[in-house]
């Protein structure tokens, strides 16, 4: 079996590579990456020449421009277009050459601010999005749609997964443009490292956010991918197709805070400004619909959290600064 994982060079993207490295029968596998400089995702032309000519039976779609807060209020344009140019080529391009099975990751930005939690499936375009992060959200409700009219108008078995927030090696620690956590174990630890005595985090620390290990993520997709078509139409529905995975718990963000000051050795006060915006109240995904399949997660979050301040240090000359 060929299968092509689009952004095995993203965290969740070489998870999956990983796992699949490491399958009983990886042997009878033949497993297809393209770098950036390769395969322009976003490039009509490149993407349909690549599926034509590799002709892969499966397709992961990980590949996503991806970014927390700051950077979605930064780059609004950027993030519904590349997102959107992304899943559009990929997917309909995997048509084209005749693939039969593809699986998508989306994200739990999809349901509404105000959605009733833990967040169900059947919450999508129920009501208003988080503005903060509108235009990437939008773009992976795209990615679902896709998936859905492929299958209903063409017969094709192509399935999505929508993680909630996720971390672990391979992160992005950049100062600006990470997610909450990755940016937290950033900073604690290079408040320690300089002798301050005080960390101030974004918002007021109230919202409750989930955290999902990548290799949580990663074991999850390759178990949903795997499933048989009569199995999966079983736990889903034509028109909502979509399957949550997380942990099924959640931590306010000062905790959060609390956490990685404990991890990172930071032994200094942690202060809060209400000024910044503080997102998503509360974001708690349902993963019942998941876990009735026979999946759940089992990687704490604060052992997690270890493992990747370790791979963080033994990374730290690579990161972007």
């Amino acid at each position: 079996m060929k299968i092509y994982v689009a952004g095995h060079r993203g965290m969740v993207g070489g998870a999956i590579l990983r796992q699949l490295e490491a399958r009983p029968d990886a042997n009878d596998l033949t497993l297809v990456t393209q770098t950036h400089a390769e395969l322009d995702l976003t490039d009509q032309a490149q993407v349909r020449d690549f599926m034509h000519s590799e002709s892969p039976d499966v397709v992961v779609l990980a590949a996503a421009k991806v970014g927390g807060i700051q950077a979605n209020n930064t780059y609004p344009a950027e993030f519904i277009y590349e997102n959107l140019m992304i899943e559009a080529n990929v997917i309909h391009q995997a048509h084209s050459a005749g693939v039969d099975r593809l699986l998508q990751l989306g994200s739990s930005c999809i349901y509404p601010r105000n959605a009733d939690q833990p967040m169900r499936e059947e919450a999508l375009l129920t009501g208003t999005l988080e503005p903060t992060n509108e235009p990437y959200a939008i773009a992976k409700i795209a990615g679902i749609k896709l998936c859905e009219s492929y299958n209903r108008q063409y017969g094709r078995d192509y399935r999505s997964v929508m993680p909630t927030n996720l971390y672990g090696p391979g992160d992005n620690f950049h100062p600006e443009n990470s997610h909450v956590l990755p940016a937290l174990i950033r900073r604690f630890h290079e408040a320690r490292e300089a002798g301050l005595d005080e960390v101030t985090i974004w918002g007021t620390g109230t919202p409750r956010r989930e955290f999902l290990h990548v290799d949580d993520m990663a074991a999850a997709s390759l178990f949903v991918m795997d499933l048989d078509r009569e199995t999966y139409e079983a736990n889903t529905e034509p028109m909502l197709s979509h399957i949550n995975v997380g942990c099924g718990e959640d931590i306010s963000i000062f905790e959060l805070a609390q956490m990685v000051a404990r991890v990172t050795g930071f032994e200094g006060r942690i202060e809060t400004d209400p000024a910044k915006p503080d997102g998503t109240p509360r974001k708690l995904m349902d993963v019942s619909r998941l876990r009735d399949m026979g999946w759940q997660a089992s990687i704490d979050l604060e052992d997690g959290v270890r493992e990747t301040y370790r791979w963080f240090l033994e990374h730290t000359s690579e990161l972007r600064a």
